[in-house]
């Protein structure tokens, strides 16, 4: 139960059940895994969207999906010591292409100049 009301603010203090979420997954060793992500600041996140229309605006026609509840959701992530969980994200950031387009490779040492060695100035 809320003990505050304000009439200026849009957001309800508690959350309604989403009902069943459509999950973001990936190819595991049986079958499928539910995947985690990061949120702006790190933290480790479960996310789960509440259509399939904003799961491929989010994250692209290929990424497939299951249903799962909020509750069971959290009960996936918690045992890898995921607490958080995101509903409808709207941003995420590009995949890392690969270590190669990130630092190119160092420019590789010229060689010496050709000639002979200077020898040093005799001393007086």
């Amino acid at each position: 139960m809320c003990l505050f009301q304000y009439d200026d603010d849009p957001e309800p203090e508690e959350r309604v059940p989403a009902g069943l979420l459509h999950v973001p997954v990936r190819p595991g060793p049986a079958e499928v895994v539910v995947r985690m992500f990061r949120t702006p600041l790190g933290a480790r996140t479960a996310v789960g969207f509440t259509d399939a229309a904003r799961l491929t605006a989010t994250l692209g026609a290929g990424q497939p999906w299951i249903r799962l509840s909020a509750p069971a959701l959290r009960a996936l992530a918690e045992p890898l010591g995921v607490r958080l969980l995101t509903v409808d994200p709207t941003f995420t950031a590009a995949a890392v292409a690969g270590p190669a387009t990130l630092c190119p490779p160092p420019a590789a040492p010229s060689p010496a100049p050709a000639g002979r060695p200077v020898s040093p100035a005799p001393s007086a």
